[in-house]
């Protein structure tokens, strides 16, 4: 699954040729940005803890380890404030939009009276884009701790 092509899909979704954007294309644009975000994170954890393209890598452990990426745990762990100062600003400004992104996906996917405009889901679309960016560009050593938080349960 790329983010690009997810990005792009959300994108087209919300311009339609003619009119307006149904509420239905306007929700499913918004998860697939949320879904954007998702992928990047499960596929930079599979690349960083197993390897990534062109490495000898095991491609069941790759894929284990992409799949093991959990919705409410990667959210939680993106909550905890105290741990999320400790990483530069580009995985925080990621954590923040991922938690905000999964509610907004949930509202959208679960929510039938919630309403979407177009002007709100354009930006975040835009933002997951630019923040997804932001993140790509941390440290390979901030990236992997940051699967880590994700990935695993924290034991004191």
């Amino acid at each position: 699954m790329r983010p690009a092509d997810l990005i792009a899909t959300a994108k087209k979704l919300i311009s339609p040729k003619v009119g307006k954007p149904k509420q239905s294309d306007l929700r499913r644009a918004l998860s697939s940005a949320y879904y954007a975000m998702f992928h990047t994170l499960a596929k930079c954890c599979a690349d960083l803890l197993v390897g990534g393209p062109g490495s000898k890598r095991s491609k069941p452990a790759w894929k284990q380890v992409y799949r093991s990426l959990e919705h409410r745990f990667a959210k939680d762990a993106c909550n905890k404030k105290e741990l999320m100062a400790q990483f530069p600003k580009g995985i925080q400004i990621f954590a923040a939009h991922f938690v905000d992104m999964q509610v907004k996906r949930h509202a959208a996917d679960y929510d039938p009276d919630e309403k979407f405009y177009k002007s709100a889901v354009s930006l975040d679309i835009d933002m997951t884009e630019i923040i997804i960016e932001l993140f790509r560009r941390e440290s390979l050593m901030d990236r992997r701790a940051f699967a880590a938080l994700v990935l695993f349960r924290n034991r004191p």
